[in-house]
């Protein structure tokens, strides 16, 4: 097993984990807060979708497929107190957009070579991830993060574990 390919292992073990959480849960639920203050998962969602982009242009610019018009400010760190629904996507919309960015984003991996991603980061990135792969993994370690945010909010509506 070669860099890329533990890389794409660990993030595909990281889909199963969130893909799992959310599986049940209706665009409602979604809106759910555990407790006063935090953030709904369709806000944390949209977020680390938002995030994914801008990580995997950060390694090669312009090379992620582009948002949806209006996304990123949908999902910007001022819209997180809001609970409309209509202020934000379903939960299908979501799904779909997310596949179509990890899709760009296994592309810039696939374009890599093992050489590659010990390449250094640059711009505002460069403090906390100091080369591409390192980079890559931050948008997986990102997903599992907020994911046990969703066991939390999962358990506030009654629903059972599942890891």
């Amino acid at each position: 097993m070669n860099s890329k390919d533990l890389i794409r292992q660990t993030i595909g073990a990281t889909d199963t984990v969130w893909k799992g959480y959310l599986a049940d849960l209706t665009d409602a639920e979604l809106l759910h807060r555990p407790v006063k203050g935090a953030n709904h998962i369709n806000w944390q969602f949209g977020h680390l979708i938002v995030s994914e982009h801008m990580l995997g242009n950060s390694i090669e610019p312009d090379a992620m497929p582009p948002l949806p018009d209006g996304l990123a400010e949908k999902y910007a760190k001022d819209t997180a107190t809001n609970d409309d629904a209509s202020a934000f996507e379903t939960k299908e919309s979501l799904m779909s957009i997310q596949e179509t960015q990890r899709a760009g984003l296994m592309k810039i991996l696939d374009g890599l070579s093992e050489e590659d991603l010990d390449k250094p980061t640059s711009g505002p990135m460069q403090g906390f991830f100091p080369n591409f792969a390192s980079l890559i993994m931050s948008a997986d370690v990102h997903w599992m993060m907020h994911a046990g945010q969703w066991a939390l909010t999962r358990r506030s509506l009654g629903k059972p574990p599942l890891f």
